[in-house]
């Protein structure tokens, strides 16, 4: 099956995450509704937003690229939208950075804090561009990057 990208939406109509979906086999001829219900599902099992706010997500195909999916400017996982992946993506950057100091003692905390101040800009980054790098919105993904990652 072919792979695309679905864009998860708020009740705001704010793109939170573009998923790349692949359907299985078993979907036969897969339509736009059945790869959008997958995007759902994964933003669901992912925790993308809590619990509560899971009825006033939506999806749709993703519109700024067409034909086949290529790589893109998004390298953060998916992963890291979950807490547990959050946490792995962080403590693997922090270990990267340890290293690249000469592996100093006694400063964890400091690699942790400059890892997942790393990854949030990076994610504040990459959701300003999928917005279409709009003035003054670089702003407003960063404290909505902030406020996701303390929830």
């Amino acid at each position: 099956m072919e792979e695309r990208l679905v864009d998860v939406i708020d009740s705001n109509g704010r793109v939170l995450h573009t998923y790349p979906i692949t359907l299985g086999e078993a979907h036969g001829v897969a339509s736009d509704a059945d790869y959008q219900a997958k995007a759902l599902q994964a933003a669901a099992h992912g925790t993308l937003v809590p619990d509560a706010e899971l009825p006033g997500l939506s999806a749709r195909m993703h519109q700024s690229r067409g034909g086949r999916l290529q790589p893109s400017s998004d390298e953060i996982s998916t992963t890291s939208e979950t807490k547990l992946g959050l946490e792995q993506v962080v403590r693997e950057q922090a270990h990267a950075l340890w290293e690249q100091e000469g592996r100093p003692d006694g400063r964890a905390e400091e690699f942790w804090h400059r890892a997942l101040e790393q990854h949030l800009k990076g994610r504040a980054y990459v959701l300003w561009q999928q917005e279409g790098s709009p003035d003054g919105g670089a702003d407003k993904d960063w404290h909505q990057t902030r406020e996701f990652q303390s929830q």
